[in-house]
């Protein structure tokens, strides 16, 4: 499925982004930022195993996150109560709390504010 862009300003249509997994990060630029995001974003979409978490991440930022990044960064949405996990040992799905789905939506409304205008531009052919 497309991801879908709604772009700013009085005449703008959604758009279809392109497919996660279009390219790898450029040299110039280091895109390992925005990790409790991401999880945030993904949870929001359906409850996953940390392992299902590591591949979508894999699948859209071309390199996997290792157990030593992926597992503390979930221990620390857990311990700010944004997600919680259910089940024992490796068998746990984490799913987002009330308070997380808030979060998420507090964080995509600042991505936007933040990029919008770049995937615009990108969109128009300005970059």
């Amino acid at each position: 499925m497309p991801n879908r862009f709604i772009p700013h300003g009085p005449d703008a249509a959604p758009t279809e982004l392109p497919v996660a997994g279009c390219c790898p990060p450029p040299e110039c630029c280091d895109m390992r930022g925005y990790l409790s995001f991401s999880i945030l974003y993904l949870l929001g979409k359906k409850p996953m195993y940390g392992s299902e978490i590591a591949g979508e991440l894999t699948r859209r930022r071309f390199e996997r996150p290792t157990p030593g990044t992926i597992y503390p960064a979930l221990k620390s949405l857990q311990e700010e109560g944004l997600i919680r996990p259910e089940g024992k040992g490796h068998t746990k799905v984490y799913r987002l709390t009330r308070t997380g789905r808030a979060g998420l939506r507090d964080a995509a409304r600042y991505f936007v504010q933040a990029y919008a205008d770049v995937i615009d531009d990108f969109r128009a052919g300005k970059l």
